[in-house]
């Protein structure tokens, strides 16, 4: 199987405005195709931001306004599509993570089950209450937003249930950016699997926001890395070293749930 060739549009967000980000991405879906790749990710809520007492007006149905619009992107450039959206579902609102196919289908999608308190996302949003598992034609992957990074259970979830990799879209700020570049690597190494992790850049009312998206292989290694500027990343997944690094170090094989399973669940 030929490698998967991925694209990060690192970009930054105009706060609350959707229509001014928007416009910008066929530009980013134009420059990923360009450059071969068959997959994008953009950053989390890519068109509206942390506008977070103009989200009650913002939010909108996965079938109008972002989503529509990353459908056709996916469809226009012939590209799988992974971001968040502000999602209206009924009464409540999510961070959502949605990914498209090639055709503009909406093939799955993730509500951010860990909320920031430092940003207020409890108050606003209403946290998720399940995994989304994807099945591409390079093997299957799971989807994950933002603070999720900081919970190693989730993603060893992932693992257990057949993933080659997680698919991750951010808003990690400028003075935790560290811990991102750390998380991502640790994730990724834990695990064994590819962990390609978009996250935006700027400045706004809500925050700095840190770039440094990165791809990072099931061995711990960095196939690409950004700076705190925006960039159209690009990096190639050969998914067939995810099996080859779990021959050499089994580490999921290794692990006692009869030991610390229990205390895991608390």
């Amino acid at each position: 199987m030929e490698p998967l060739r991925v694209a990060l549009a690192q970009t930054d967000v105009i706060l609350g405005s959707p229509e001014a980000n928007r416009v910008r991405l066929p530009e980013w879906a134009e420059r990923a195709a360009a450059a071969g790749a068959r997959l994008l990710l953009l950053p989390e809520l890519w068109n509206v931001g942390y506008a977070q007492e103009r989200w009650a007006t913002l939010g909108a149905s996965l079938t109008d306004g972002a989503g529509d619009d990353l459908a056709l992107a996916a469809r226009q450039f012939g590209l799988y599509v992974v971001a968040s959206v502000l999602e209206r579902h009924g009464d409540a609102l999510h961070n959502t993570a949605v990914l498209f196919s090639p055709e503009g289908d909406l093939l799955g999608t993730y509500r951010k089950a860990h909320l920031v308190p430092l940003f207020e996302e409890d108050r606003y949003l209403r946290a998720g209450q399940s995994l989304t598992f994807l099945d591409l034609p390079w093997g299957r992957v799971g989807l994950a937003v933002c603070y999720d990074l900081r919970f190693p259970e989730l993603f060893r979830a992932y693992a257990l249930g057949g993933a080659v990799g997680v698919l991750l879209v951010a808003e990690w700020p400028q003075d935790r950016i560290e811990h991102w570049s750390v998380l991502v690597q640790a994730r990724a190494i834990e695990n064994e699997f590819f962990v390609v992790a978009c996250n935006r850049v700027g400045q706004d009312e809500s925050g700095e926001f840190g770039g440094r998206s990165m791809v990072v292989g099931p061995w711990g290694e960095v196939l690409v890395e950004g700076v705190a500027a925006e960039a159209l990343l690009v990096a190639d997944i050969d998914v067939s070293q995810v099996r080859l690094t779990r021959d050499r170090l089994p580490v999921l094989n290794d692990r006692r749930p009869d030991l610390y399973g229990a205390l895991v669940e608390r």
